[in-house]
């Protein structure tokens, strides 16, 4: 098994080079990696620090440093210990900066507006654990998402990933026999998705999810003309209140999360909002 020490260097939180590094990483098989993790690298007493641990452990850096003084040393460093460092997103700003005709511009600000967003992330995921399967109705206007489906349409996987990107997100389950609180109609600021599937996969996934807590696997949950009642009914429900309507039969959760981004960002743009990338 081969080993390898990447050191990982940003002048802020470093979730963009941890996300680069495990993807490069997944295309290698055996390979035992000690990641070396140094983010809010602001001074050179820090990287000078952070030089001598890199000598002592050699291997590869990754860095994002917009400090011109402080990218200078490091490579010099990097250079003198004799070990590969590369700046990943080096070669999307320039092409960025070749493209639009301008000059990459180092704004002390912009440190402020990754932390920033960082923050937003954390309130995002602490607002969708708390408001999930229909729990903190009262506090819905506050979503920038609400997800509403039956049992097993992967409403809290979704809202998860979501709010990683930093869009609150509630979810309600629908169900026949309980009528969603009548504020989920009301709803102004959040944007109010249906998700369905098909009644045949819903009763495969609902089969198998009894299965996993040691159920009976036959009950009304997984029974097939039900099932398809509660389809129906959803779908009438959404129509009804012209929700957008996503199909997670064939989907995964990225790809339902995608497609329900691309729903917000039209959204912004129709009500005159910024577009964007998303909250963060």
């Amino acid at each position: 098994m081969d080993r390898l020490n990447l050191h990982l260097l940003s002048d802020s939180t470093g979730e963009t080079l941890e996300h680069i590094g495990k993807a490069a990483l997944a295309q290698f098989e055996n390979v035992e990696t000690i990641r070396h993790f140094w983010p809010m690298v602001r001074s050179e007493q820090h990287l000078e620090r952070i030089l001598e641990e890199v000598a002592r452990n050699p291997g590869m850096v990754l860095f994002t440093l917009a400090n011109p003084t402080l990218r200078r040393r490091l490579e010099n460093g990097c250079r003198a210990i004799g070990i590969p460092y590369v700046a990943p997103l080096d070669p999307v700003t320039d092409a960025m900066s070749n493209l639009l005709g301008q000059e990459m511009r180092n704004r002390p600000g912009r440190k402020h507006v990754l932390d920033e967003a960082y923050f937003a992330r954390i309130d995002a995921i602490q607002f969708t654990i708390a408001h999930d399967d229909g729990v903190g109705w009262e506090n819905w206007e506050e979503a920038d998402i609400v997800l509403a489906g039956v049992s097993r349409t992967s409403k809290t996987p979704t809202s998860i990933y979501l709010a990683n990107r930093g869009y609150k997100t509630a979810n309600i389950p629908l169900v026949l026999e309980s009528p969603p609180p009548p504020s989920l109609f009301k709803l102004r600021h959040p944007m109010v998705v249906g998700l369905t599937a098909g009644a045949e996969r819903l009763v495969q996934v609902r089969r198998n999810r009894l299965l996993s807590l040691n159920q009976a696997p036959e009950t009304a949950y997984v029974d097939l003309e039900r099932v398809n009642g509660e389809v129906a009914h959803a779908r009438r429900m959404f129509a009804d209140q012209g929700w957008p309507v996503i199909d997670v039969t064939r989907r995964s959760i990225e790809e339902t999360a995608a497609a329900i981004v691309n729903l917000y960002q039209e959204r912004l743009k129709s009500s005159g909002g910024l577009p964007g990338l998303g909250p963060v």
